[in-house]
């Protein structure tokens, strides 16, 4: 067995148990047992993504997780490395947003040897091949045409670019078209060269596993991932914004509608209370926006809030599709419904059943091997611990209505409101009018 740099260290609660261990190159391996599961799930966290990128390779970080599933030596193309995955029964796939990526695979349990073989070997033996980059470079292109073609996840990105302004948080985690046309080979070995280090990598597998067993088969498989320091990451510079209005317009039937306010990053102390906030605000058919937007006013078919963090910065956010016509209606109901928060308790009964159901949401969404997984590895990368499950309960419960006002004048006072919008025929006067209560 190999020397660890520490010994494991073991949590248990209502039956989710995890260990971790550091190998001495600096890669941390969480595990999450669940003997009555059939499945292992593999996932591989690097702590590289778009905001680490500069601007002349904005969205390589994603470029380059389309090219390691490309062949290597001992897998020579990308159908030899899907095969022995889904040979098994098994999923395969990446994502990449703006802190990290993660690379990851569901296996009969069983299994497990091979996927993480395969993981180890896509990600270290990548062959890189300049004709495989030119040839996925189209690949990435259209998915970039298709993000523009889809206009609620376009106006999702523009309110991302208008709350963060010209920064790399701001920036679409796959680049431009013009941008990713000129990235080559070099740039991609530069890339792992500064980034793809044990020390900023998290291996977490959760399923039919033992910690034991995972070592033993990972730590020869990761034990020559060459180390070296990691470069820092500019940071959020909140004066720095984008325009108040982004508008798209295009003659299709309906309005595609974001509102975005800036907000404090993933670790900030007010982060449960803002679960909270949100689920009272937007999450669900029994939510404000809801009942006010779609049944009362009947503005919208969908409409909704909700937030994205980063390490030390984060967006809220309420979405909608409406009507053309009833556009800046719509723009200023929702946030009326908002600032009702800054001016008025939450009820009691409210309260309750705001925590009732952001507690069952997150309990019901580690039902599988895959969430767990996914959740221990993402809580390593972003922030070095795992909080248990009971833990992030009990700091719900203890949220109060005084909380709930304090985080919502906290964020929507103060005059910095965005709006992007994608639809027929948009004013941008018009809608900034509609901003200004």
């Amino acid at each position: 067995m190999p020397t660890h740099l520490h010994w494991p260290h073991k949590e248990s609660f209502l039956a989710v148990t995890w260990e971790t261990t550091t190998l001495p190159n600096g890669l941390r391996i969480v595990t999450t047992p669940i003997p009555t599961t059939q499945a292992a799930s593999v996932n591989l966290f690097v702590g590289v993504g778009s905001r680490s990128e500069p601007q002349r390779l904005n969205g390589i970080t994603h470029f380059l997780e389309h090219m390691v599933f490309k062949g290597t030596e001992r897998r020579p193309d990308a159908v030899m490395i899907a095969e022995e995955i889904e040979g098994a029964g098994g999923t395969l796939n990446a994502y990449t947003n703006k802190e990290f990526t993660c690379y990851w695979n569901i296996v009969p349990f069983d299994r497990l040897a091979t996927a993480l073989d395969v993981t180890a070997d896509m990600l270290l033996n990548s062959k890189l091949e300049q004709e495989e980059i030119d040839r996925e470079r189209t690949v990435v292109q259209q998915e970039l045409k298709r993000n523009h073609d889809n206009p609620g996840a376009w106006a999702g990105r523009l309110i991302g670019t208008a709350v963060y302004g010209p920064q790399p948080p701001g920036w679409d985690v796959g680049g431009t078209i013009e941008l990713v046309q000129e990235m080559q080979r070099p740039d991609f070995i530069d890339h792992i060269g500064q980034w793809y280090h044990p020390s900023n990598m998290v291996l977490s597998v959760a399923g039919n596993v033992t910690h034991a067993q995972v070592l033993k088969l990972a730590e020869p498989l990761f034990r020559d991932v060459p180390q070296g320091d990691i470069p820092d990451v500019r940071p959020y510079d909140p004066d720095t914004q984008g325009p108040t209005v982004a508008i798209d317009s295009r003659q299709i039937d309906q309005c595609s509608l974001y509102l975005g306010m800036p907000i404090f990053g993933r670790s900030d102390p007010d982060r449960f209370a803002l679960r909270i906030m949100n689920d009272i605000l937007g999450a669900g058919m029994s939510s404000r926006l809801f009942r006010e937007v779609r049944e009362r006013r009947g503005l919208a078919y969908s409409v909704a809030s909700g937030y994205g963090f980063l390490s030390d910065a984060g967006v809220f956010t309420i979405s909608a599709g409406v009507n053309r016509d009833k556009l800046a209606e719509t723009i200023r109901v929702c946030l009326e419904e908002a600032t009702r928060l800054c001016t008025e308790d939450v009820p009691a009964d409210e309260l309750r059943k705001a925590k009732d159901h952001s507690i069952g949401r997150f309990r019901l969404s580690l039902e599988t091997a895959h969430s767990l997984g996914q959740r221990h590895g993402e809580l390593m990368i972003t922030r070095g611990e795992i909080e248990t499950i009971e833990s992030v309960v009990e700091q719900i419960e203890a949220i109060t209505a005084e909380q709930v006002q304090a985080v919502a004048k906290r964020i929507m006072v103060g005059g910095r409101v965005h709006c992007a919008a994608v639809g027929p025929n948009l004013d941008e006067d018009e809608i900034a009018n509609a901003l200004a209560l």
